[in-house]
């Protein structure tokens, strides 16, 4: 596997009333492209902070952040957007879908930020993304038309749609029951399959299973990343017995 993302002794600190807090403190992280990666802990533990720094929505206090090979640590706010529209995609806990725009439109959206697709370029990349999701029948519907699971699945349609190097999801499953909550789940693990590369945060033990590493952070401090040797050994051979 080659290095997707590589965080050297990465901090984050907020100042507040005068009292210091580090968010994140000293983490090393190395994230192979292919990789499915899920990241839990207590809450306020830093997780959503380290996702947040991942995806160039915030800049560490310190520390390096190589991202394919370029160091990103340092960028301003343009820089970051740039890379961040071209490379990253974002599923949240909410969805965050515009109400007033089709479920076409909203997957769209990244695409506008993009030069020299003409539009049947990006109308053909929406409609496959839309079928990878199977929401092609709902593309004339709007946010408010659909369930949760249904609004999540567009949101992942439009996490795909720039081809990102790699999808952070931010507790995906959080705002859903448990029949949609493992539909979304099941639609990440064959996304995974594919070939994407997922960081996903979670707070459910279960879910954070299914990937092929689990961190866990405590404190801002990574405190264990455990290979799942479930996932890892069912893409393995099956070992030759010996005879005699």
């Amino acid at each position: 596997m080659s290095t997707l993302i590589e965080l050297k002794t990465i901090s984050k600190r907020f100042l507040t009333e005068e009292i210091e807090t580090r968010a994140i403190d000293s983490v090393n992280l190395i994230i192979n492209k292919g990789e499915y990666i899920s990241l839990s802990g207590q809450s306020g533990c830093g997780k959503s902070t380290l996702l947040s720094l991942l995806g160039l929505l915030d800049s560490p206090t310190e520390g390096s952040y190589e991202l394919d090979g370029v160091d990103v640590s340092s960028l301003s706010r343009d820089q970051r957007a740039k890379i961040r529209s071209e490379q990253i995609g974002f599923v949240f806990q909410s969805f965050n879908l515009i109400s007033d725009l089709t479920v076409f439109e909203n997957v769209m959206l990244p695409l506008t930020y993009q030069k020299g697709l003409s539009k049947s370029e990006v109308e053909t990349k929406v409609q496959q993304v839309l079928e990878k999701v199977e929401m092609s029948h709902r593309k004339d519907h709007f946010p408010s038309q659909l369930s949760g699971g249904q609004q999540q699945r567009v949101a992942v349609a439009r996490a795909l749609v720039n081809d990102p190097a790699i999808i952070l999801a931010d507790e995906p499953t959080g705002n859903l029951d448990s029949k949609n909550a493992e539909a979304v789940l099941t639609l990440l693990d064959k996304l995974h399959q594919e070939g994407s590369t997922i960081c996903m945060v979670t707070h459910d033990p279960a879910s954070a299973k299914r990937a092929d590493r689990c961190l866990e952070m405590f404190d801002g401090r990574l405190i264990a990343d455990n290979i799942n040797i479930k996932n890892n050994m069912e893409a393995m051979p099956a070992p030759e017995l010996a005879v005699g």
